[in-house]
């Protein structure tokens, strides 16, 4: 079962031990960088299955201030990160799926929510699909990491 929590002190250590395929470092970065984003305007999460840490992310709520393509009441998905160890075991869709449930309760003032990913990166666009988001069709051509699709999610309303 996978669940999803906003990072607390007890999850530090965990996250920590969290690792990423040598390719996949140019994604989403090693998780000391993680836990030096976390502020007011972006909240960091763990994504647990069965009460272990497998991964990460970030929910930036002003996304919208410096990305003209998310829409006025829109959030971003950050740095999602399940552990090489974790990864192929459909854990990462189910996160995706779970992560809508979540926004609902915890983020219910948005309508929608964001991400880019890399276009060469197919299995995580894959996952994203699997798990609710869908490609817009624009690209991001903004990142370090080369051009990336630009995906959307619905939370709420239209």
């Amino acid at each position: 079962m996978v669940s999803i929590e906003k990072l607390s002190d007890a999850h530090i250590e965990s996250v920590l031990k969290i690792t990423l395929a040598e390719e996949q470092m140019k994604f989403a970065g090693a998780a000391e960088e993680f836990l030096a984003d976390g502020n007011d305007t972006t909240h960091l999460h763990v994504i647990k299955s069965y009460d272990e840490v497998v991964g990460f992310f970030k929910i930036d709520i002003t996304y919208a201030f410096t990305h003209e393509f998310c829409a006025d009441n829109g959030i971003a998905l950050r740095t999602f990160v399940i552990d090489v160890n974790h990864q192929g075991k459909g854990i990462g869709t189910a996160s995706v799926k779970a992560l809508f449930s979540y926004l609902k309760a915890n983020y219910s003032a948005y309508n929608s929510i964001y991400l880019t990913v890399n276009c060469l990166n197919r299995a995580a666009q894959a996952c994203y699909q699997k798990g609710g988001f869908e490609i817009t069709g624009e690209k991001y051509l903004g990142g370090e990491a080369g051009p990336q699709h630009i995906m959307r999610g619905k939370i709420n309303g239209p």
